[in-house]
């Protein structure tokens, strides 16, 4: 079991910037990825960033690719999402996302758990 933890959202100005942190709690050394998504008013919740272990960068939406940079701590369980240039299209509630591997028998059980999201508001 994993809990997820989001925290650093808010109100900014288009133009301004927010970072977001995302801390995992539980058996966070089953967690083979973080991820941050979002749900924009009305849409459905869409990847933003995705950050695998090892050498593997991180991977962007085409939205946030050039603005938003995703970084993750393996042994802290953490990940962060600092967003810049934000545009009233940013507005959205965002989640972190953990998924997990752990051994299951003679094969592999795979979860994804999620936090409660935090709101991110950006006005014209």
């Amino acid at each position: 079991q994993v809990q997820l933890v989001e925290s650093g959202g808010g109100v900014v100005l288009s133009g301004g910037s927010l970072r977001l942190s995302c801390q995992a709690s539980g058996s966070i050394f089953s967690i083979s990825a973080m991820s941050w998504y979002r749900q924009r008013p009305g849409g459905q919740r869409e990847l933003v960033a995705l950050v695998r272990g090892g050498d593997s960068g991180p991977q962007y939406a085409d939205s946030a690719k050039g603005r938003f940079t995703a970084s993750r701590d393996h042994r802290k369980g953490t990940t962060t999402l600092e967003m810049n240039a934000l545009n009233p299209d940013d507005t959205a509630v965002y989640f972190c996302n953990a998924h997990t591997i752990v051994p299951y028998g003679a094969t592999w059980r795979e979860n994804d758990y999620w936090g409660q999201g935090t709101q991110v508001t950006v006005s014209s």
